[in-house]
């Protein structure tokens, strides 16, 4: 039996190359959240974890932020640690069970899985494709085959994705 009603399209996405320790990445929440705001559910914003060597804290914040999607709070997750990086500075792996706690999750578990490495994989392979494609630092952005950097400066980054995305979008139509 076929399905008279049109398929439809799959979401153009934006993978977001993170460090979730990095003044960058905390700084391009607010271009993140209009995004999500002007486009909703047609713009599939994918966390993507980069966790640079000079951050002591974000290879452990990637790890953390996999249990929170795990626990499904991974965007709410983000926002809270990104906002808060220079506390995830100080305090390191306490600061991301706190900040688990104080969304309500389960703290004990997180604990656990910062301890067991059962997100290290998830991380790791993040990288290495952020590396393969030419990630050095964070934020980047890639969509529709077209690699933004916004480590040096996020100027004009919002307007040439949301043109990137309509035009993906009008491609749909």
């Amino acid at each position: 039996m076929s399905d008279p009603s049109p398929a439809r399209a799959a979401a153009p996405v934006l993978d977001v190359w993170c460090d979730l320790q990095c003044p960058d990445c905390r700084d391009a929440l607010d271009d993140l959240r209009a995004l999500r705001a002007r486009y909703g559910d047609r713009l599939e914003l994918r966390l993507r974890h980069f966790p640079l060597e000079k951050n002591k804290h974000s290879f452990a914040a990637a790890q953390a932020a996999e249990e929170a999607l795990e626990q499904g709070s991974g965007w709410e997750y983000v926002e809270a640690v990104l906002g808060r990086v220079e506390e995830l500075g100080r305090k390191g792996e306490a600061f991301l069970v706190e900040a688990a706690r104080e969304l309500g999750l389960d703290a004990e578990e997180f604990d656990t899985a910062l301890i067991d490495g059962r997100h290290i994989l998830i991380v790791d392979a993040d990288q290495a494709e952020g590396k393969a494609i030419g990630v050095s630092g964070t934020p980047t952005y890639v969509i529709g085959g077209e690699r933004l950097d916004g480590g040096k400066s996020q100027d004009g980054l919002r307007a040439r994705i949301e043109e990137i995305t309509d035009r993906l979008l009008a491609g749909q139509e």
